[in-house]
Parts: structure tokens; sequence; C-alpha cells
């Protein structure tokens, strides 16, 4: 079952290092909390439309990601409430302009180019997946695995991200949280194909080109 695949968040809030040994390939310590970031709306594209990598950046990399879509206002929430007010799993890709996020202070435009945050290819509900633990997320380049995790393997489990970022800004309903992404991230080059799987949800598959 689908609940469609139109996403038109108000914001986009994404975890960053939530997996232990990502944050260990980009030598970055593992947060005591959830290390929050945002990418604009601007950013999101849909299943089959092109990542364009910007002129300014030399290093465009893959992030595969469990994507979760709100369905109901959440402010101030339990993490044993927040599934409830949830509209369904999506596939997405966090795509990151990586010299850029090292060379900046915070990673405004290494996240946020156009085109930088594929959404799709639908929306599933929870009652249609596994549990939420055993939610599996694969990245493809060219067909190749690049990266491979399970959200059991996430630092901070989905339910109690929700509640954190609850308890700092209220989640509207289309809004996005980006559940973070396993080790494995990689360049991405012109003429490359990006597939991001979710059992149970799809395929997002998205084609690279480079921008003018």
């Amino acid at each position: 079952m689908s609940t469609g695949t139109t996403v038109t968040p108000t914001k986009i809030v994404c975890v960053g290092r939530n997996y232990a040994e990502h944050a260990k390939e980009l030598g970055n310590v593992v947060p005591e909390h959830p290390l929050l970031f945002l990418k604009p709306p601007s950013s999101v594209i849909a299943d089959g439309d092109p990542i364009v990598l910007p002129s300014m950046s030399q290093r465009v990399e893959h992030e595969g990601e469990i994507g979760v879509v709100i369905g109901r206002r959440l402010r101030r929430v339990d993490a044993d409430a927040t599934l409830s007010a949830v509209r369904g799993i999506v596939c997405l890709n966090d795509v990151t302009a990586r010299d850029l996020q090292r060379s900046d202070s915070q990673w405004t435009r290494a996240k946020g180019f156009d085109t930088f945050c594929p959404v799709g290819p639908r929306i599933v509900p929870l009652d249609a997946l596994p549990p939420l633990a055993e939610l599996e997320v694969v990245c493809r380049v060219n067909g190749t695995v690049r990266q491979q995790g399970r959200a059991s393997d996430m630092v901070f489990p989905i339910p109690h991200i929700l509640s954190y970022i609850s308890h700092i800004m209220t989640l509207e309903p289309g809004d996005l949280v980006a559940t973070g992404s396993p080790a494995g991230v990689g360049p991405l080059e012109p003429g490359d194909v990006v597939e991001v799987e979710i059992p149970g949800v799809g395929v997002l598959r998205n084609p690279v080109e480079r921008g003018s």
C-alpha cells in the first residue's frame, strides 16, 4: 500500500552521523545528541529527475537514507507517541558537496543546492512495512552497492529522533526527516545513475548531470 508520491515539506530536518561507521569513515566522533541540520524544500526532486552537480563543487557524494514523512503535527511529543503521527517511509538521498561541507563552518551550502534531495518513489505507511528497526537502506551507483544499513544500526532510533526534533521545532504535516546515512558514501560523476532502495518501499533512481 502506498500513500502517494507527493512530498511538500515546510522543512527537511536531517540527522548527521547517526551511523557510527559513517561518522568514523569521515573522521568524526559520534555525537552525544542527534546532530541536526536543515535542507531547503527547493532541494527536493522526484524519482527519475536528474541530480545536477554544481560547478562550485569538485566532489559531490551520495548519502542514501531512510526518510520519514510527517502526517500529523508533532510538538513536544514523547518517543513512544511519535509513530502515530508518521504518514510513511520514503527513500531519500541526502546529496552532499563534501568539499564545501569540509570548508564551511556550517553545512547549508553543501547540503542545500537545487536537486540535492531526491525523494521517492512512493510513501509507504508503517503498517505496510516490517517493524521499524528492521528497515534497511541500500545505495547503489551504476548497479554497484556502496551503502547498506539497517535502522537497528542507528545511534539514535527513529522515535527518539522525532521526539528530539519535536522539542526543538514543530514538525508539520508534509515535513521530511532524513534519519542518517550508513557508511560507504562516495562521489558521483556525470552519467552515473544512483539508486536508493528500502525493501518494501521501492527504489529511488536518479541520473547525474553536470551543471552549467
